[in-house]
């Protein structure tokens, strides 16, 4: 369990949190459980990371998939600062006001995927509302050092909404990257709970503009399920992200990261999951991974692979 005190820098990760009640927490099913990290190759990326004084959303969002990934070499980054303006009430990222971007990350990014020798990297960023362009510049110069030190990578970004951003999106989308990643988190009917600074329409629209942009990039989405939502309103979303010619849905379980966020309101069944997966495609998407411990950038690499491959078995047909 991560607390919601960070006693390291004596002040609390999440204040607006803090005074909140207790909320319960199930108990995790079997199909939860995951292995502590400590593997050598584990060790070597972190040091990678921690040399490189780079954030990664791996370990600030406490993703139950670190050990795997970090195994394997794999890491998403996370862009411009630790701190997030936003407080949304499943999210573990700290919140509050950030600091002035780092005009050196994004070399230090770049320097970061030519060591560990990547394939195929996910950047993502927190929400960074007091910017003037929400930090799309930023993602844009990252994007662009990349391709300078290691060019025969792929780049997978999971962008904020850019909410009340104007030109925001456009400057991203000229930098080109191969997949445009936005979650949606939950459906509608959540929002006002569980993502309060967002808009949903807003977040189908922007997805759909990339498309419009440059249909050649993968648009991708994720939610989580758990946090009381119905099964048919996921169906729906599924038919409104399809609306907007997304590629790629992702779906998991939503796990509590402490007792001062969201509670989780049941353990979805992998069945479940598997129900998910089977509709979604019937719906039209190229790709779906639908699981409980399924992350926005978990088996990214392998995943882009086959999102390619479909697209052009699709193109074949």
């Amino acid at each position: 369990m991560v607390t919601v005190l960070d006693t390291t820098k004596a002040r609390p990760r999440h204040p607006e949190k803090a005074s909140r009640p207790d909320t319960p927490l199930l108990r995790k099913p079997e199909w939860i459980r995951v292995r502590a990290p400590g593997s050598p190759v584990y060790r070597e990326t972190e040091d990678i990371v921690r040399k490189n004084g780079l954030v990664t959303v791996c370990e600030e969002a406490g993703c139950p998939n670190i050990g795997e990934c970090w195994s394997k070499k794999h890491s998403t980054f996370m862009i411009m600062g630790d701190t997030c303006t936003r407080a949304c009430a499943f999210c573990n990222v700290r919140t509050g006001l950030p600091g002035p971007l780092d005009p050196r990350e994004p070399q230090h990014v770049a320097e970061a995927v030519a060591k560990l020798g990547l394939a195929h990297v996910v950047i993502t960023s927190v929400d960074r509302d007091d910017l003037a362009d929400g930090g799309a510049r930023h993602f844009a110069e990252v994007i662009e050092a990349i391709r300078q030190e290691a060019p025969k990578t792929t780049i997978e970004i999971l962008t904020p909404d850019f909410l009340r951003k104007e030109g925001a999106l456009e400057v991203v989308v000229a930098a080109r990257p191969d997949v445009f990643n936005h979650n949606l988190e939950t459906v509608p009917s959540k929002y006002l709970k569980v993502r309060p600074g967002a808009r949903y329409f807003h977040s189908i629209r922007l997805l759909q503009r990339v498309k419009e942009l440059d249909p050649t990039i993968f648009t991708k989405s994720g939610i989580m399920v758990g946090l009381g939502e119905e099964r048919n309103e996921v169906l729906q979303l599924m038919d409104d992200l399809r609306s907007a010619e997304v590629d790629f849905l992702t779906i998991g379980q939503y796990l509590q990261p402490t007792r001062k966020h969201h509670p989780v309101i049941r353990f979805v069944t992998p069945d479940e999951f598997k129900g998910f997966e089977t509709v979604a495609y019937a719906k039209g998407f190229l790709m779906v991974s639908s699981s409980p411990l399924t992350r926005s950038s978990h088996h990214a690499g392998e995943d882009f692979e086959r999102l390619k491959a479909n697209r052009q078995a699709r193109l074949g047909n």
